[in-house]
């Protein structure tokens, strides 16, 4: 059973990256709703594609109260994942979906004020890279602070299950 899971220590906080259209965003745009954050890469062939579906089956068994909730992704391939990429790949899970992106350095700060593990590795005797990296979802309250995380793999019934206690104080 995949419960919402919390941590010690400070995890996350503000930060501006860049949206798929342009805009830089962070935290502090989405007040009032409960963000599920997810970092990744577009590329990825297992993790990312499981647990975004999972995150738009939790925002559709939301029903109305859907719309409270914000869905995030960040690309931890900045090089490889432009704007426009990001931005029709979030489109194949939920239209609401906001990607966001930007250099390298400013995902790897993003990343690590969240404990996010990530590294380029190259498969053997090949040209391209994949990314490992953790695969949790992330869950501010509607005051943008980090409360927990869901582990890789949880349903969207259970993500949908934990969040609607969230939900209360939530204005669409």
């Amino acid at each position: 059973m995949n419960e919402l899971m919390t941590g010690t220590g400070p995890i996350g906080g503000p930060f501006l990256l860049t949206d798929q259209n342009g805009r830089r965003a962070g935290p502090a745009r989405w007040r009032g709703k409960v963000v599920l954050m997810y970092f990744g890469y577009t590329f990825c062939p297992d993790a990312c594609p499981t647990d975004l579906s999972n995150i738009s089956a939790a925002i559709e068994d939301l029903g109305p109260d859907g719309i409270k909730v914000q869905p995030v992704f960040v690309t931890l391939d900045p090089l490889r994942d432009t704007p426009e990429m990001l931005g029709g790949y979030m489109k194949s899970f939920n239209p609401r979906f906001v990607a966001l992106g930007g250099t390298e350095e400013e995902v790897r700060r993003v990343a690590l004020s969240y404990k996010v593990y990530y590294e380029k590795v190259r498969p053997p005797g090949s040209g391209y890279y994949l990314i490992d990296h953790t695969s949790f979802t992330y869950v501010l309250n509607t005051a943008g602070k980090y409360v927990g995380y869901f582990p890789p793999g949880t349903s969207g019934k259970r993500i949908s299950e934990q969040v609607r206690a969230l939900l209360p104080a939530a204005s669409p």
